[in-house]
């Protein structure tokens, strides 16, 4: 029998007070709380819990993940393997599950519902109603995760309707995605079973869905960032909110996790024991999960942090044993295995030439910091046949290579990424995951590209003689590397985006929403230029 004791300020977050305490840890659980006399450093409060997150987009596997995560003092997170389903189906969701379970953290995963995410692109892998019913029987499995497909259910789609089905009878919650859905199409979503969405981008939204009884993730990620647009909801209605990244690259996840976001949300005014509610609570309150609310009896899912103010995390314990600290990982690394799904060859620069056709392009422009993008028309710049970038005026190309199978290359622009040259290349794009690239010229587009498909996998830069690639050789999307390693890395790639232009906050991660097409407005497939309103094509698509 195992005891540790740990004193300092007990935070109880239900009873909103603060109080001297000596805390018990036998076993792993908690045996004892026992209010103290005198001055003791530093608040014991509940572990962190990460609302909704894709574990892939942090480009680690979820051992590495759980490293860097526990120094921010999460504990928790409710995951959605949508990504890796993607590309490997079932088995991807195995590996997930499975390499999570060799450390000590609280990954808890979903059942994905939408894969592959739309039928307008090409992906690597199907899991049907009957493998989301399997899935939802599994014990480690605790939600149907995000119903992307809102139009499936407001059309009344069956096999999204069968999806849904098997949730409720497995008696799990259904998480929400319907971007700037709202009124009585909101309504109508949210009672076919829609519990949660993480996709809110202004508080008339949020207000909406919470009117209609729907939990409201905020979500402040590498590229979406929506703290500021909702967080002073949390005054009114943290009984119904919860924190989520959502998606986090690997430089801003060793930079802090929740712990920021509610440094923020207290240096805004909002009340400490609403801001840890959403943060630390209602996630097991509407997951139902076994995860320590610091009371006698439970696990010991817990940490120390040096005020509520900063929550600089001094400690970290999860289910007794302690994780991190000042800082520092103490979870070990583990072995891991690198299942892949990539089958095309290297491309030529001919593959990304555009024949001249009309004046103008329709071109995609994103917003920094959010995922929603617009159409711009902007005039086209010509040299003898063909269409070409023009970064003077910041318009791009943006390809997206099916990594499937050999396919012709689908062709478009952008604007408002800033490249003056060369050209940045990621098989990081949701939700399928084929490659999506963007460049000043066909050349370096080329070059971009052919670096991924040389590592099966990754993030890439060319400039002229200069590559640049970080390999992520699990499912195309993830890196077995140390951690700390991968985000060094990133960051350096990251900053040499930046020098040939870019005015992204996260120009990897813009790049890698390029071809989300289940949000508006504009966005590219492997099989052509899709726009989010009409959910259809611009043109004929492109097929191999």
């Amino acid at each position: 029998m195992s005891t540790i004791r740990l004193t300092g300020n007990l935070v109880d977050i239900p009873n909103r007070s603060i109080r001297p305490s000596e805390v018990t840890i036998t076993d792993g659980h908690i045996t004892a709380i026992v209010e103290t006399s005198g001055p003791v450093k530093g608040y014991l409060m509940p572990g962190f819990i990460d609302a909704h997150v894709h574990v892939e987009s942090s480009m680690l596997i979820p051992s590495e993940f759980a490293r860097l995560a526990v120094v921010h003092g999460t504990v928790a997170t409710i995951s959605d393997p949508h990504e890796i389903a993607n590309v490997l189906g079932v088995a991807g969701v195995d590996y997930m599950i499975q390499n999570g379970n060799q450390v000590p953290f609280h990954f808890f995963f979903g059942a994905p519902s939408c894969v592959p995410a739309t039928q307008f692109e090409t992906a690597g892998a199907r899991i049907d109603a009957r493998e989301v019913g399997e899935l939802l029987e599994r014990p480690e499995i605790l939600y149907l995760s995000e119903m992307m497909n809102f139009p499936g259910v407001l059309n009344g789609d069956p096999e999204v309707l069968e999806k849904i089905a098997h949730a409720k009878r497995a008696g799990k919650p259904v998480d929400g995605h319907a971007p700037g859905l709202r009124g009585d199409l909101a309504a109508r979503y949210i009672q076919a079973g829609m519990s949660t969405d993480h996709e809110c981008f202004t508080a008339e939204e949020a207000l909406d869905k919470l009117r209609h009884g729907m939990w409201v993730q905020i979500r402040e990620g590498s590229a979406a960032k929506n703290f500021a647009a909702l967080h002073l909801l949390l005054h009114d209605h943290s009984h119904r909110m919860m924190l989520c990244s959502d998606d986090k690259h690997p430089d801003s996840l060793v930079a802090g996790h929740l712990n920021s976001v509610c440094a923020r949300a207290v240096a805004s005014g909002i009340d400490v024991f609403k801001v840890l509610q959403a943060a630390c609570l209602n996630p097991i309150d509407h997951y139902k999960l076994p995860v320590g609310r610091l009371r006698v009896g439970d696990p010991a899912d817990l940490i120390l942090v040096e005020d509520l103010e900063h929550f600089r995390v001094l400690r970290t314990f999860i289910k007794g044993r302690p994780v991190a600290e000042v800082g520092k990982t103490l979870i070990e690394r583990v072995a891991a295995t690198t299942p892949n799904n990539f089958n095309c060859l290297p491309k030529r620069p001919s593959d990304f030439r555009v024949e001249a056709s009309g004046t103008d392009v329709l071109a995609i422009e994103p917003f920094d910091g959010q995922l929603i993008t617009r159409k711009v028309h902007v005039a086209a710049k010509v040299e003898g046949t063909e269409f070409v970038a023009d970064p003077s005026r910041d318009l791009l190309k943006i390809a997206v290579v099916n990594r499937y199978n050999e396919a012709p290359v689908a062709m478009g622009w952008i604007t408002k990424i800033g490249l003056k040259r060369g050209a940045i290349a990621s098989c990081v794009a949701h939700d399928s995951h084929n490659i999506v690239a963007v460049g000043t010229n066909d050349i370096d587009l080329c070059a971009a590209v052919n670096e991924i498909v040389k590592n099966r996998g990754g993030i890439s830069l060319a400039d002229g003689d200069r590559r640049m690639v970080l390999p992520l050789p699990v499912a195309g999307i993830m890196s077995d590397a140390d951690a700390y390693e991968v985000a060094n890395a990133y960051s350096a790639i990251d900053h040499a985006a930046k020098e040939l232009g870019s005015t992204m906050g996260a120009p990897f991660m813009t790049l890698s929403f390029m071809a989300l097409l289940v949000i508006p407005h504009l966005k590219m497939s492997d099989l052509g230029l899709f726009d989010g309103d009409t959910f259809a094509f611009v043109n004929a698509p492109v097929r191999g």
